[in-house]
């Protein structure tokens, strides 16, 4: 499993610096940073996310977000806004607010929430019980959560039955009755711009 997850690093790595165009522009430049850092870009991880689940990972993309509540969650973001990745500082406590704008290059575990059937009953249980953990601003939720999510609701019921449209769908293209929502457990970080 480890050199599996290494040869697909590497093909990443040779795919993000053999472009294959003489052409340079900002994500040419982005893509040869990311090279020479040894990191794999945000790209390369979310389509790689499955077969790197629980694997050591060293990663760098833009923060675009802190969690306000804690700051001890951040996102990174790839070459657009809907490739973005949630980190969780796990043992390192608080994340620098200086991470907010800026290249942020992080080392650590790559993680899987799946949410099912199961999950969104105990979450509408919750939800009744007025036990739910909120984050964010109102029951809407963290807007940048919602965003690395592919979220489109407003209100919890409404999040609740974009995931069961979602999941119907991809049970139906894959047999998966789940989503899969991929992040990273930090064991090191740095502010690199």
């Amino acid at each position: 499993m480890k050199i599996k997850s290494l040869l697909i690093m590497v093909a990443a790595i040779v795919m993000v610096s053999c472009g294959g165009n003489n052409t340079k522009n900002a994500d040419d430049n982005s893509a040869e940073a990311v090279a020479a850092t040894g990191a794999m870009d945000i790209d390369s991880l979310m389509d790689n996310a499955e077969e790197l689940t629980d694997e050591l990972v060293e990663i760098e993309g833009i923060c675009t977000h802190i969690c306000s509540h804690s700051g001890r969650k951040i996102f990174l973001m790839g070459s657009d806004d809907s490739k973005i990745i949630r980190i969780e500082s796990g043992e390192l406590g608080a994340f620098d607010h200086k991470c907010v704008n800026s290249i942020v290059k992080v080392k650590g575990h790559l993680r899987e929430d799946r949410i099912d059937e199961a999950y969104l009953k105990q979450w509408e249980a919750e939800v009744a019980a007025q036990t739910a953990e909120e984050h964010g601003d109102g029951e809407g939720g963290c807007s940048t959560e919602k965003a690395a999510r592919g979220e489109t609701g407003t209100t919890v019921e409404e999040r609740i039955a974009d995931f069961r449209t979602r999941i119907a769908a991809r049970k139906e293209a894959t047999g998966k009755e789940y989503l899969s929502f991929y992040y990273v457990v930090a064991e090191s970080y740095e502010v690199l711009e």
